[in-house]
């Protein structure tokens, strides 16, 4: 939040997100003579709130903030994921027993657990159906969606019992792909949703709960109803305010039928929310808080402020206020002295950070998403971007690169050595010679512009005029100092080689609503969008790609396209071969700007405050802990 990480893109999220922003469970204090605390208040982002309760959602909403840290409060996946410091399956906290594979991997079958939607009813292998015929009907709403994965691949459906559900599948697949990007897209949807009006009885929607891809017309009549109710327009899809559906998250009937740990008891604008424990709840951990409290906070300083006053038991520390370096980025250092009463834990999630070029934009007169597609010009801006020295400059060592697609911390087994080694090491000097060499009157400092139009050796690239500028526009999501600190560090580096981008802020909320695939044949103006958190793998968890890097893919935000690329990510989802030869690929080929993955959060833990860590490392939230 993948979110937008915040994209789930984890957003990643996606993420993303998955985008996917940094949270933290703050704690309050006991009440006198009480042993534990009876509400914890969690800081969110600044200006980073939840604004999306539907868990089936575009890439507009697809972020860790509504993901991870709000909606999987209330609405448990199928399968839950993150177990312990690693983001590994949990069984114990999913919803379904394990899939079983049989038939060379093409069918898979899955038990549920009875768990009960607290209104009574069981979570069941219709409530299973329904999301999947939602897919089958709207998967260009779901931003999850990625051409060829489900629904695409899936054959049949059929449901055994009223906990059993069977999927045949159109051809065999590497099952740890299917089960970690595929079934862990599935959120159970109860029969309370199956509606077209809030009074409609449920299952009077119409969305079949028993028989699969045969209600296609009821099943979108069902998603635009709930998608409305959520604050999102299917027929005006770039419109993302949700403000005037805000006021019934907390009061509507839809939205109180959860099968969480948690019922929404108060939701506003501006990003205080609330959360009761919901009495029915039937996972293995029972909240014991009276209530959980998310707060807004308009800046990290604010939030810092409040942290360092003793409102809160639980922050994080922003990274101007860090004021001791670290030298392994995963141990904390001394802490800030105004925090003697903390610990510090700094946490790394399972992402890439990285922010896209839009390879369809029609900014920089008409040339941007030309210049972006040439691969020299995206190599010199990468070689302009010195990761270590952010890291130990901007943010006192507590970060790790990213030089690919794939994570390289937490450390894992699909990192390759490429990826790890970063292939594009600082250098000004190959940034300047890749321009020159290429048609382009290098102006350090000013605007470098195209002296040798055409597609020939030495020249600047098709489609790309004489004249042109390397003059772009990249707005950043406001509110965070490093991440204002690094686009003001990268844009006096890109000057060098006279690559002038011209920064702008915005709301996260209004920089990855932006930040969307362009519509084949429409104006598309956006040039470089960064939400400041490139992408938590979730609830895609295989880091494989297809959501972000696929051709046509709902959260490939700058809508990069290779079919060696899409050969790679193929041969990843349907056998068990490494994912080397892709990761590879994409390091090198560069579809994004690679980041600096800055620690996610430096949280700030009260000394003898239990049951914080450890830490999601897919920025999930779990104040019943």
């Amino acid at each position: 939040m993948g979110l937008k990480g915040f994209f789930k893109r984890s957003a990643c999220v996606a993420m993303a997100a998955a985008a996917m922003t940094t949270g933290l469970i703050l704690a309050s204090p006991a009440t006198s003579g009480a042993s534990t605390p009876t509400t914890a208040t969690w800081a969110e982002q600044p200006n980073t709130a939840p604004n999306y309760i539907f868990p089936y959602m575009s890439l507009a909403f697809f972020s860790v903030a509504n993901i991870n840290q709000f909606q999987e409060l209330m609405y448990r996946p199928l399968y839950w994921f993150g177990n312990g410091s690693t983001p590994n399956l949990d069984p114990s906290l999913s919803v379904a027993n394990q899939p079983k594979y049989t038939n060379n991997s093409e069918t898979v079958t899955i038990q549920l657990k009875g768990w009960k939607w607290n209104n009574g009813e069981t979570v069941s292998a219709g409530d299973v159906m329904f999301w999947m015929n939602m897919m089958h009907a709207q998967k260009a709403g779901f931003a999850g969606y990625s051409s060829g994965a489900m629904p695409d691949n899936i054959s049949t459906i059929t449901i055994q019992s009223p906990t059993e559900i069977t999927f045949n599948l159109t051809h065999p697949v590497n099952s740890y792909w299917f089960t970690y990007n595929q079934l862990s897209e599935i959120t159970p949807m109860p029969a309370a949703w199956n509606v077209t009006s809030v009074t409609g009885a449920p299952g009077s929607g119409g969305c079949s709960m028993t028989t699969y891809g045969t209600t296609d017309t009821a099943c979108t009549a069902v998603y635009n109803f709930l998608s409305m109710q959520s604050g999102y327009n299917p027929a005006n899809p770039g419109s993302t305010d949700t403000s005037n559906a805000f006021s019934t998250y907390a009061t509507s009937p839809l939205w109180h039928v959860v099968d969480g740990p948690w019922v929404l008891s108060h939701f506003d604008a501006t990003g205080n929310i609330t959360f009761v424990p919901n009495t029915t709840y039937s996972g293995p951990v029972k909240p014991t808080l009276k209530q959980f409290i998310e707060l807004p906070f308009t800046s990290d300083t604010s939030q810092f402020n409040a942290l360092a006053g003793g409102k809160v038991n639980v922050g994080f520390l922003p990274s101007q206020d860090i004021t001791a370096s670290t030298s392994n980025p995963l141990v904390a250092g001394a802490n800030n002295p105004r925090l003697s009463n903390f610990s510090l834990a700094p946490l790394y999630t399972w992402s890439i950070n990285y922010f896209p070029y839009n390879f369809g934009s029609t900014g920089d007169g008409g040339n941007a998403g030309k210049i972006f597609s040439q691969l020299y010009f995206r190599q010199a801006v990468q070689y302009l971007v010195d990761q270590p020295l952010y890291i130990s400059k901007l943010n006192h060592g507590y970060g790790v690169g990213t030089y690919g697609p794939v994570p390289v911390e937490p450390q894992n087994a699909f990192a390759s050595t490429t990826e790890k080694n970063n292939p594009y090491a600082y250098n000004p000097t190959k940034a300047k010679d890749l321009l020159s060499s290429h048609g382009w009157k290098v102006v350090p400092n000013g605007t470098t512009t195209c002296q040798k139009p055409g597609t020939g050796a030495g020249q600047c690239g098709s489609g790309i005029p004489s004249g042109a500028k390397l003059d772009f526009n990249l707005q950043y999501a406001s509110g965070v100092s490093i991440t204002t600190n690094t686009m003001n560090a990268e844009k006096s580096s890109w000057a060098q080689a006279g690559i002038n981008m011209s920064l702008s802020t915005a709301s996260f909320s209004s920089v990855i609503g932006t930040a969307i695939p362009c519509t084949p044949g429409a104006a598309c103006a956006w040039q470089l969008q960064n939400w400041g958190a490139g992408w938590v793998f979730a609830p895609d968890y295989y880091p494989t790609g297809e959501e972000i890097f696929q051709t046509g893919a709902s959260s490939n935000s700058g809508s990069y396209t290779s079919a060696t690329n899409d050969t790679n990510i193929n041969a990843t989802t349907k056998t068990q071969v490494p994912l080397t030869t892709y990761e590879n690929y994409l390091a090198e080929q560069l579809p994004v700007i690679y980041q600096p993955n800055y620690a996610t959060e430096m949280t700030e833990i009260q000394k003898g405050l239990t049951g914080v860590t450890p830490q999601s490392v897919l920025w999930a939230i779990n104040p019943e802990n």
